[in-house]
């Protein structure tokens, strides 16, 4: 029974000193987030295909049991919208091969304009991938949430490669007002959305976003608990992805989660202990 829970990025601002230790060399980061977390978001792999090097780097800092949910190249889903993009991706897999066993799923975000309509081009692209790899699709058309039909219909082009759906639950964000600046700009830029909580595979992932107030996130993520249990006791084996607007508190938040689960579920293997900040002394 294993609940793998991250955060969005490995590194952030104002980590150092709280939750990674001070003037930390940048090709040590990811090995000391990982004593924190045993997930991490791949959003980097967005921008630009990193070069081999770069991805031993990240297989040589963590385990092999560690999860990276890598997402795919916005020339792949969001330029070329899953079509001729054949070089594009070849170049792309070989690239995180390093990561072997690591590469948990690898992440097809598709833009909110990608519609019921665009379903014939995801399913002949899926059926096309090599089925070395787990597949998610995180989708953001409304009328994929809101359209039974087209829910199911996308459910169904899911399943037939054992792809996962990836949902990203901002409703806690969006049921007030925000009262931050970086609450103000996720309001922008977030997709707005209802709660999905249906689990299509064995390993089903999840990218809850809270509040940048702590007891926000946590009454928010009340639904989840419940839910992340419960696929726990069906022998799934999820991955919880936790989010706040400004990400400050987010690995100590991921940690609260999975305590939390274990709460409801002692047998539920821990997570590693963190690293010091500091290095031990005799003295």
């Amino acid at each position: 029974m294993r609940l793998h829970v991250g955060c969005a990025m490995w590194t952030h601002a104002r980590w150092p000193g709280r939750f990674l230790p001070e003037q930390l060399p940048a090709g040590e980061r990811l090995r000391s987030y990982a004593t924190w977390c045993d997930a991490v978001e791949g959003n980097t792999t967005f921008y630009a295909t990193p070069t081999r090097s770069t991805v031993e780097s990240w297989a040589r800092q963590t385990a092999p049991d560690f999860r990276f949910v890598v997402k795919l190249p916005k020339t792949i889903t969001h330029e070329r919208r899953l079509t001729g993009i054949e070089e594009d991706l070849h170049f792309f897999l070989d690239a995180i091969e390093p990561l072997g066993p690591r590469a948990h799923a690898l992440w097809v975000q598709l833009p909110g304009s990608f519609a019921p309509a665009d379903l014939g081009v995801l399913a002949a692209f899926l059926r096309r991938l090599p089925r070395s790899h787990r597949y998610a699709v995180e989708v953001r058309h409304r009328a994929f949430f809101e359209d039974e039909r087209s829910e199911r219909l996308l459910e169904r082009v899911l399943a037939a490669v054992d792809a996962e759906w990836v949902p990203f639950d901002t409703t806690t964000l969006f049921q007030s007002p925000p009262t931050s600046d970086a609450e103000r700009d996720a309001w922008t830029k977030k997709p707005r959305v209802p709660r999905r909580t249906r689990a299509l595979t064995a390993h089903p992932i999840v990218r809850y976003l809270g509040r940048d107030a702590e007891s926000r996130t946590v009454e928010g993520w009340q639904a989840w608990l419940e839910t992340v249990t419960e696929w726990l006791r069906e022998g799934r084996s999820p991955t919880f992805f936790l989010h706040t607007p400004d990400n400050a508190d987010a690995p100590q938040l991921a940690r609260a989660f999975h305590e939390a689960v274990r709460t409801r579920l002692p047998e539920l293997a821990p997570l590693p202990e963190p690293e010091p900040m500091d290095p031990l002394t005799l003295f």
